[in-house]
């Protein structure tokens, strides 16, 4: 006698090895305009602008395949609500664009971020390398006007490098079109060159963000960006390369993975508009480390959009 009582098809999967296609086990479409999603999941798998090793184009699906450990907690800890009562999530897979054409790439990305900010929604982007960042804040900059930016990383991405494909140029751009306020922006574990006095943004540089506390970051973060709209943009190589060894221009003396998450469950209350997580690069990763780290990230992130109007 047969122990099933129902159909074995259209079953919730909570086992983190198989039907892995989605983030976080969200349900899939492809026209997300049309959904009752309040955050779209989209895939930008573009690498043409790195300057170190390739290989950020495969980031959105080991993203997402890491993302299913975290599928099944139900109520992420430490976070006091359940995700799903506040956010409805759908996952719209990754962009289609013609494979090096960059210009493509971009007006495509502008185009798709366009319908859904229009739509009501709000996007987390999965990059990729950074340089996806720039059509995404072109974007929203159209709904929500001149934003804060809150950005970790290792690298500052001003560099007037003369190139209009580059993941080291992003914020040298964005505020000369107007895109963001550098006095009201934020760059969180710098480690690398850069002249203060050319700069403009603020800066909690990684030695300082390693010998700060939690509530000391978050209180010069909150400071700064005040009540703006933010857009929060992640580079995995923010992290030190013990935590997150898979990207292309890893930098030592990063932060961990415990202050980051740290960081960004106390930045609940800010005017989170647009995130995005960029640079993970899974042929140089080990044991998923990396994705696994730029998942949890992802998923913390949602959590804080959730939580943006609550003081």
């Amino acid at each position: 006698m047969s122990i099933l009582t129902s159909s074995v098809f259209n079953q919730v999967d909570n086992s983190i090895y198989s039907n892995a296609m989605t983030f976080l086990r969200s349900p899939l479409t492809l026209n997300p305009t049309k959904s009752n999603a309040d955050v779209v999941i989209l895939g930008l798998p573009f690498d043409m602008a790195t300057s170190g090793r390739s290989g950020a184009r495969m980031g959105p699906d080991a993203i997402r395949q890491a993302s299913i450990n975290l599928a099944w907690e139900g109520q992420r800890f430490p976070w006091d609500f359940k995700l799903a009562q506040l956010c409805n999530l759908v996952d719209a897979g990754d962009l289609v664009f013609s494979a090096g054409d960059s210009e493509e790439f971009c007006a495509r990305v502008e185009i798709a971020c366009d319908e859904i900010l229009a739509s009501g929604k709000s996007l987390l982007s999965l990059g990729g390398d950074h340089f996806v960042t720039l059509p995404l804040l072109r974007s929203h900059a159209k709904k929500f006007g001149k934003m804060a930016l809150v950005h970790f990383d290792a690298h500052t991405d001003t560099y007037d490098n003369g190139s209009r494909y580059d993941h080291g140029t992003m914020f040298y751009h964005a505020p000369n079109e107007g895109l963001i306020d550098k006095e009201k922006s934020v760059q969180i574990g710098i480690r690398t060159n850069y002249k203060q006095q050319d700069h403009g943004f603020n800066v909690i540089n990684a030695m300082q963000a390693n010998d700060m506390s939690v509530t000391e970051i978050v209180e010069q973060i909150k400071s700064t960006i005040g009540d703006l709209p933010v857009y929060l943009t992640f580079d995995i190589d923010c992290l030190d390369p013990a935590f997150a060894p898979g990207t292309g221009t890893p930098v030592c003396g990063g932060l961990t993975t415990d202050k980051v998450l740290k960081v960004l469950h106390a930045l609940k209350g800010i005017n989170l508009v647009g995130m995005d997580v960029v640079e993970v690069a899974p042929a140089y990763d080990q044991s998923e480390t990396t994705a696994l780290a730029a998942a949890t990230i992802g998923l913390d992130l949602l959590h804080l959009w959730a939580t943006r109007n609550i003081k």
